[in-house]
């Protein structure tokens, strides 16, 4: 089989990088946010469950039918959408449930009309590029502010990093990985008393619909995911130069989001950080084969769902800083090329700056991301430069 031939140690080490951090850097918000709902142990297994296996199969299947790198996540500002709307409007799981579907049939619109991608078709590629350094910068940033709880682990990772990109560029995150597992287990820093050995069990919950839930709840996820996740994911696609028909992906997202919401998934969408991991140079020196790390990555999600108790609680054993370093580390590539590519053309220069700004500033208003007040702030200075440029050659 092709895919056994194309596989690589550096493309599974991807994949599990990439897995590592989409699931530890939002599992204790899916907590938050189940907990808000007044969700039950059961649904929040659940809900781990519906998350790991629609994010699993919607990247495995593709991509080994494109033979390229589609990376599929959940909405993680989605979930602190959901918690806040749980403990404001006091909804339950039920209605939740209901708003969840509302948002799964909008995101599906969204992508079998296609209006979602034409208006990506007018964002500049230096405009992309650089929101998608200013959503990674901020990950790599995590990767050195863990140094100030967790000095050692990072200095004996970055090293193994930079020694590794001198001897074995190919596996760099292999060894950085591998010095920080290291380094833990040495020093007794894995948390095993946290592990429980229980498999994961889908729970039906049926879906209530209301108009207060679907206000407070439904559109705010909507327009989170859709602005500070599939706009940074399709940013991440186009910048590694990847020509994928991203409206079928956002259709497919949806469509897989209504399959799987009554079980508690809340909003599937393309990847951004994890995408970022699995479709660089580190994943697979040869481009036309990174997308065995997102075939290994969507296994290694199957897993997480099937035995989401087991592994919810094995990988919140690992330390975080850990996560920020691998995460940070591993990033460190893709956010190089993604300033250079910014940069590049000086007519888009200063706008691609702003954008970078904005993206990494973090700042959220009207409970949107900060990828979405990006690519706003650098397509405003872009019309502004344009109507100067304008008046220029007019007189």
């Amino acid at each position: 089989m092709q895919l056994f031939k194309d596989l690589s140690l550096s493309a599974v080490t991807a994949g599990f990088v990439a897995m590592l951090v989409g699931f530890t850097s939002s599992v204790a918000i899916i907590f938050q946010a189940a907990q808000a709902l007044h969700a039950t142990p059961a649904q929040i297994t659940s809900w781990v469950w519906a998350l790991g296996l629609g994010a699993g199969l919607c990247t495995l299947v593709p991509s080994l039918l494109v033979r390229m790198p589609v990376m599929v996540a959940w909405s993680t500002p989605g979930l602190a959408v959901i918690a806040t709307a749980g403990i404001e409007g006091g909804f339950d799981m039920a209605h939740a449930v209901g708003a969840f579907l509302v948002c799964a049939v909008l995101m599906t619109l969204a992508g079998a009309t296609g209006w979602f991608e034409r208006a990506m078709n007018r964002i500049p590629m230096e405009i992309a590029s650089a929101l998608l350094a200013g959503v990674l910068a901020r990950f790599g940033l995590q990767a050195f502010t863990a140094a100030q709880t967790a000095l050692p682990l990072v200095l004996l990772m970055l090293g193994g990093y930079l020694l590794a990109r001198r001897f074995v560029p190919r596996y760099a995150v292999v060894v950085t990985l591998a010095v920080g597992v290291a380094w833990v287990l040495l020093r007794g820093e894995l948390a095993w008393t946290s592990v429980h050995l229980e498999l994961a069990r889908p729970v039906f919950t049926a879906p209530v619909f209301s108009l207060s839930a679907t206000i407070s709840l439904a559109v705010p996820l909507f327009i989170v995911t859709m602005a500070s996740q599939n706009l940074p994911g399709v940013a991440v696609i186009r910048a590694t130069g990847y020509k994928i028909q991203v409206s079928r992906l956002i259709t497919l997202t949806g469509l897989a989001t209504v399959v799987l919401a009554p079980f508690g998934a809340h909003a599937l969408n393309l990847s951004a950080i994890t995408a970022a991991i699995c479709m660089g140079p580190e994943a697979h020196e040869d481009q036309a084969k990174r997308y065995t790390a997102a075939v290994a990555c969507g296994a290694f999600y199957v897993v997480v769902g099937l035995f989401g108790a087991i592994i919810t609680s094995l990988l919140m054993a690992f330390p975080k800083e850990l996560v920020a370093a691998i995460a940070g580390l591993a990033l460190l590539g893709t956010i190089g090329n993604g300033l250079a590519g910014a940069l590049r053309e000086e007519a888009h220069r200063e706008a691609a700056l702003i954008t970078f700004l904005v993206t990494l500033s973090g700042v959220a208003l009207a409970g949107v991301g900060s990828a979405f007040w990006g690519v706003v702030a650098g397509s405003l200075a872009l019309a502004v430069q344009g109507l100067q440029r304008g008046r220029v050659a007019r007189g």
